[in-house]
């Protein structure tokens, strides 16, 4: 039974759908056949990459901002994010012509920082992580007057997020499990007071990375760790603590939430782009990464996954493609030593060749300590089709004499 307590109702969630639909994107939510293939699942993906600031923030961004009267408009407004949320407040804020101040954590990707204020806000960075960001964001608000817009622990927020839920329950029918990142909790929130009015028969997941499990381990699901921090390539989703509204109403309505690695989400964004052809964030991709890393929850199910945002750093995007080419055996490093003569390199090449590797990086050198005299250390990046092809190609250079050398 929901209780009539909870902070956020499905009327509030149709009120912010009907003035919404307006502003923001109906995105596509699409079923995949090659990733249900993998995962053992039926897998739709509802892609929120496609919205104007690449992420589903602007939804609750806009929707909050819409409840602003006149004053509170021309006292302009404060927000702290890692970047989505940033650009989703910025991006109205300026459609409605109210001024933006936003507070980014130090570390977050230069691309964030410059997409908003291209977007017309004002940026200011501060603090360790979001929390510090926050409090910062706080203090300059009530100094100057102006509207501090929160990111997720706030009705009026929840109810516009909830508005992906509403447009997957009709894309999808079919649907019986719907997979949600989780940072703060204000997407999870929204999309669970939609599906239990709407489909109380579908179960809410929330997908938390295990650096950053808050909700997890309030609600005291599984065996989440209290969230340590740190890194991850998941910042869209690195929230210490989950908002007091958004774990009162998980707490109600999700039925579960599970915790992925960052090599879950590394392969999921990898994924997504040689499999989709789609640029999805490490937050986004945490939905697709709880299918890879817990099968048993999801086998045979129909699920739609929440690719909340597509806002990665393009560094980031090219190391994970290099290293997910690296761990599906298509992109290898050999190293070997080889006579220094002349011909040795050339003989490499051809057999490499032979066998079909492609090329793409060569280091020769004769310099090394510990490597005898009138020979060389010869590094070569291949290119394969997958493991067996790679090691098809160890085998034939070994067999010609180069053996492969330690690291």
């Amino acid at each position: 039974m929901v209780s009539d307590s909870l902070p956020v109702t499905i009327a509030d969630v149709e009120a912010a759908a009907a003035a919404l639909a307006r502003v923001v994107v109906r995105t596509p939510c699409a079923e995949s056949q090659t990733l249900s293939a993998i995962t053992g699942t039926r897998v739709w993906c509802k892609l929120e990459g496609f919205q104007y600031t690449a992420s589903f923030k602007e939804r609750g961004a806009r929707w909050f901002l819409d409840q602003l009267d006149a004053g509170a408009r021309s006292r302009g407004v404060v927000a702290a994010s890692a970047g989505n949320h940033a650009q989703g407040v910025a991006h109205h804020a300026a459609l409605l012509g109210i001024p933006a101040t936003i507070v980014m954590p130090h570390g977050t990707p230069f691309t964030k920082v410059s997409r908003t204020e291209v977007l017309g806000a004002r940026v200011v960075v501060e603090g360790d992580g979001f929390h510090d960001a926050r409090a910062h964001a706080i203090t300059l608000a009530a100094e100057s007057g102006a509207t501090f817009v929160p990111a997720f622990d706030d009705p009026h927020v929840i109810a516009g997020q909830g508005t992906v839920a509403l447009e997957i329950l009709e894309q999808a029918p079919e649907l019986d499990t719907l997979v949600v990142p989780v940072g703060g909790g204000g997407l999870l929130a929204g999309c669970a007071v939609a599906v239990q009015a709407r489909r109380p028969d579908v179960r809410v997941v929330g997908v938390q990375v295990d650096r950053y499990a808050g909700l997890a381990h309030a609600l005291a699901l599984g065996d989440a760790a209290a969230p340590s921090g740190g890194m991850t390539i998941a910042e869209g989703i690195a929230v210490v603590e989950p908002g007091a509204l958004t774990t009162a109403i998980a707490r109600q309505l999700v039925d579960d939430i599970v915790v992925v690695t960052e090599d879950d989400v590394e392969r999921a964004v990898g994924l997504y782009l040689d499999i989709e052809k789609v640029v999805v964030e490490g937050a986004g991709a945490a939905s697709l990464a709880a299918l890879l890393a817990h099968p048993e929850l999801f086998a045979g199910h129909n699920c739609v996954l929440v690719a909340s945002g597509a806002n990665i750093d393009p560094r980031v995007l090219s190391s994970v493609l290099l290293r997910s080419l690296a761990r599906n055996g298509r992109l290898v490093r050999l190293r070997m030593e080889v006579p220094d003569r002349p011909g040795a390199l050339a003989n490499v090449a051809s057999l490499i060749g032979a066998a079909g590797g492609n090329i793409v990086d060569v280091d020769h050198h004769r310099d090394r300590l510990g490597v005898p005299l009138r020979e060389a250390v010869l590094e070569v990046s291949v290119e394969t089709r997958d493991t067996d092809h790679a090691a098809r190609i160890r085998r034939d250079l070994e067999a010609n004499g180069f053996r492969q050398a330690d690291a």
